[in-house]
């Protein structure tokens, strides 16, 4: 697929995208991973923005386990209801009194009913007792006595309506609609109900007011918006928390109407309804977002507590106060955006607050239009700004458009407005991650055609490395800090002369295998393999600052494989393999290199040969490793031990070896002790102390025999005999490779 051919493959599938999100956008297809993310956007906001702080204006009368303890089972006699509303309104002065319950059936807990009857049948000709029960009558007529105290307080009882789909059923006695049928004209906010359950008709005639306590959910079952006004057969009835708002002003009467706004040449209607003089802006379909405070603004009492009259009279003088239950059986609860266990009745306490302080928010006419022209726009620029520009530019756009948005959804809150933004902000960030991915499918495309180009002339994994930033790497040589290791296995012919070929070669394969995975590891380079020999180096083509570190580490953990390398060895009937590793560091010149028939990614210089000659020497020495003082000074991670200052074969200069010992943190003492010891015996040595330099590395020696000790033992006892020359430098010099 060449570059224009990509180009269109991308345009058309951001097209698509786009195309997909403004029908959900436009309202032909709502998609339910939108609507979450519109959810969880609101919810983001809300938690973010809603106040905190007590408030003085509303209380919960709570029906609590400890009320229903004290009083006894729900539901209470209309005696104990009208008890507690003479303590609410005469004890306690409370401003107006809203139900969240209904009173749907006649009390018949006092007994009344039973004396009327004995007074038709068993007692009718009893004077005395026909005359003590109409005394006594108005006392045990609850439902009369509670209906009077209705009639004389600032009253909301609570109903509900059952929605279409969930019956017809119609119980109690409405109260008479609020607002007239055609009070929104031309708008019908509102879905209709089927039917209702009421309170009973003397109650409902006598109260000041009545409102539906129904609560909204959304497809995720949280509470975010409630209806305050519904449309039933005549007219439009108001919500309990605007019916107690109602009733706490007075009672005057509701009004309603719609504003006519244009917005770009269009002119948009939206609903609005008036209770005490407040205005409350209303969404198309009569609701409000419920305007949560963060924290518990409201207090709770009990109802026995207010009934024993053992609350403090200031504290629910002067309040609205909402009668509603948390007890378990009775409790009312619902999901909110702060809670997954929220008591329903406070819900109406949040929004009678934000109705008191303008606070509540509705979804213009607008937001829709709005929504679906951003993700028509906004998809079409950052399109072409993603395929004209690129991922940087696209980035750099994409962050904008999103910071815009978010601006404008703050500005929208700020006015007490919800406009989905969801939309338009998916359709930024989805397409430059879709724009992003198809470049890595472009690029990683690109990445295969570039390893199979240059895959003839540097290893694969050279070749990947380099397609992530062709840019950043280059073939053509350079000079530069680098690491240089090799590797060899001893006494290999010895080794090679006693297996068959194949089986010889099945161990070369396990022992190279082993060995590349861990120079792999430290993120080294494999230049070549030499027959059993390895050559590998660091910092080109990457960039490694801790080079030198990562080809000790290399090292020590090439040679901590081979116990259990050898012991796979063993089990197969194979020789044991022994390694020297010699490590350099140092300027090397590192590049594509050879001639016209055959060309390598490798290393060459001075440098590079002394890592060759360091590894033939550690068979001298007894040692499994050996590093130069080049790479000792750029290595603080490990301890290393002197081992030497030697000239090797073709160089003038001596070099200082060293062995490593692996890492400083965690070296065990003896290791430490030992390398002090020997190090010390090797500063007498280059004195021509013999004296001291044997004694300390015959206690070396005892302690833990090594070779090592044994060669400079050796050489002791010989320049005993032939003395150095008196220029002698403390060099030893090699002839050989």
């Amino acid at each position: 697929m060449n570059r224009a051919s990509s180009r269109l493959v991308q345009a058309g599938l951001s097209a698509l995208f786009v195309l997909l999100i403004a029908i959900h956008a436009g309202g032909l297809l709502p998609m339910a991973p939108m609507q979450r993310a519109e959810a969880w956007l609101y919810d983001a906001w809300l938690k973010r923005t809603a106040p905190a702080g007590a408030d003085d204006r509303i209380a919960i009368l709570d029906i609590d386990e400890a009320s229903l303890k004290s009083v006894g089972r729900w539901p209470w006699s209309r005696d104990t209801m009208t008890a507690l509303l003479d303590q609410l309104f005469d004890r306690y002065g409370v401003a107006a009194v809203g139900f969240d319950v209904v009173f749907a059936e006649p009390d018949t807990s006092s007994g009344l009913d039973i004396l009327k009857q004995l007074a038709q049948r068993d007692l009718a000709g009893s004077r005395d007792f026909l005359s003590a029960l109409k005394q006594i009558a108005p006392r045990l007529d609850y439902d009369a006595r509670f209906a009077q105290a209705l009639a004389e307080r600032p009253v909301s009882l609570g109903y509900y309506f059952i929605p279409q789909g969930y019956g017809d059923a119609r119980t109690g006695l409405l109260p008479p609609p609020s607002l007239p049928a055609a009070a929104f004209a031309p708008l019908q906010p509102g879905e209709p109900a089927a039917g209702y359950g009421a309170n009973l008709a003397a109650f409902q005639q006598a109260a000041q007011g009545a409102g539906f306590f129904n609560m909204r959910a959304d497809d995720d079952g949280t509470a975010r918006q409630m209806a305050l006004t519904s449309p039933f057969d005549a007219g439009y009835y108001l919500s309990l928390s605007a019916s107690t708002l109602r009733v706490a002003f007075g009672g005057e009467p509701a009004a309603a109407g719609v504003a006519q706004r244009s917005l770009l040449g269009r002119r948009y209607a939206s609903p609005w309804l008036e209770i005490g003089g407040i205005r409350v802006p209303l969404s198309a379909d009569g609701t409000v977002h419920v305007p949560y405070r963060a924290g518990s603004p409201f207090p709770y009492f009990s109802a026995a507590q207010v009934l024993a009259g053992k609350v403090p009279p200031a504290q629910l003088e002067g309040r609205i106060v909402l009668v509603g239950s948390t007890a378990p059986g009775l409790a009312d609860l619902r999901v909110t955006p702060f809670s997954s266990t929220f008591p329903g009745v406070e819900i109406h306490a949040h929004l009678i607050a934000g109705m008191l302080d303008g606070t509540t928010r509705a979804t213009p006419p607008w937001a829709d239009d709005v929504r679906l022209g951003a993700v028509l726009v906004l998809g079409a620029l950052l399109t072409v700004v993603l395929l004209r520009f690129g991922p940087a530019a696209g980035l750099a756009v994409t962050l904008v458009l999103l910071g815009g948005l978010l601006a404008a959804y703050a500005a929208a809150w700020s006015r007490f407005l919800v406009v989905p933004m969801a939309a338009p902000m998916l359709t930024v960030a989805g397409l430059y991650a879709l724009n992003t991915a198809w470049g890595f499918f472009a690029a990683t495309r690109s990445k295969r055609q570039i390893t199979k180009l240059f895959g003839q002339y540097v290893p694969p994994e050279l070749a990947a490395e380099m397609s992530r930033d062709p840019a950043h790497y280059t073939m053509e040589g350079q000079s530069r800090e680098m690491t240089v290791l090799f590797s060899d296995i001893r006494g290999f012919t010895n080794f090679s002369e006693k297996l068959p070929p194949t089986e010889l070669a099945e161990v070369l394969n396990a022992y190279l295998s082993t060995m590349t995975r861990i120079v792999q590891q430290h993120q080294g380079t494999i230049d070549k393999y030499i027959g059993d020999a390895i050559m590998a180096f660091w910092n080109a083509p990457v960039d490694l600052s801790d080079h030198a570190a990562r080809a000790v580490a290399t090292a020590l953990d090439m040679q901590a494989a081979l116990p259990q390398l050898n012991r796979e060895f063993a089990a197969r009937g194979w020789p044991e393999v022994k390694i020297g590793i010699g490590v350099n560091s140092g300027r090397m010149s590192v590049g594509n290199m050879g001639s016209e028939f055959r060309m390598s990614y490798t290393v060459m210089g001075d440098a590079v040969n002394l890592g060759s000659r360091l590894e033939g020497i550690t068979k001298q020495y007894g040692v499994g490793i050996l590093a130069t003082q080049p790479t000792v000074d750029a290595d603080p991670m490990h301890a290393f031990m002197k081992i030497d200052v030697v000239r090797v074969k073709g160089k003038e200069t001596p070099v200082a070896i060293y062995e490593p010992l692996g890492p400083k943190d965690g070296l065990a003492d003896a290791v430490r002790q030992g390398a002090a010891g020997f190090e010390a015996a090797f500063a007498a040595y280059q004195k021509q102390d013999w004296d001291a330099a044997e004694a300390a590395l015959a206690a070396l020696n005892a302690r833990s025999p090594r070779p090592l000790y044994d060669i400079y033992l050796e050489r002791i006892a010989h320049f005993r005999t032939e003395p150095p020359p008196a220029d002698w430098d403390g060099v030893f010099v090699y002839t050989t490779k």
